[in-house]
């Protein structure tokens, strides 16, 4: 029998190699039918005392491609960002962004005047602000000790 030395950066090449197999076999949403799936927006909630400051990463698309609702109790947020790839006869093009509608509602944490949003669109970020409700602003809550 013949002893073989075990080196160890053959397994990360085996490893490599399999992993870079899987990638290739995967094929993306739209392959497989499922075009226009929709994806989360990343947001970000601050309370101040007087607002409650929302905002929202959206890169890549146009603010006339989103629609805002807001409520004394939610926001809802709504879009498209739209595919503009193109691709050569001879050529192939691979992305990982992700195209589609999505839709985002988030329940606001007190209520809000909702006839007074400020809204602001600025590279990829919209920033809400909310001004809460005066019943809000003025709310003591009593704790009782036992």
């Amino acid at each position: 029998m013949a002893l073989i030395r075990w080196d160890p950066f053959r397994e990360f090449t085996n490893l490599q190699r399999e992993m870079n197999r899987l990638f290739d076999e995967f094929t993306p949403f739209e392959d497989r039918g499922l075009k226009g799936t929709s994806f989360m927006p990343a947001a970000e909630l601050q309370e101040t005392a007087e607002t409650l400051e929302l905002k929202l990463e959206i890169p890549g698309i146009d603010s006339k491609d989103l629609d805002i609702q807001v409520t004394e109790q939610a926001v809802s947020i709504s879009g498209e960002r739209r595919s503009e790839t193109s691709t050569e006869e001879n050529g192939m093009t691979r992305s990982e962004f992700r195209y589609g509608n999505f839709q985002r509602v988030i329940p606001l944490p007190t209520r809000v005047q909702h006839d007074q949003v400020k809204a602001d669109y600025n590279n990829g970020i919209l920033s809400l602000s909310l001004p809460k409700a005066e019943s809000e602003k003025q709310k003591v809550f009593k704790v009782n000790l036992n």
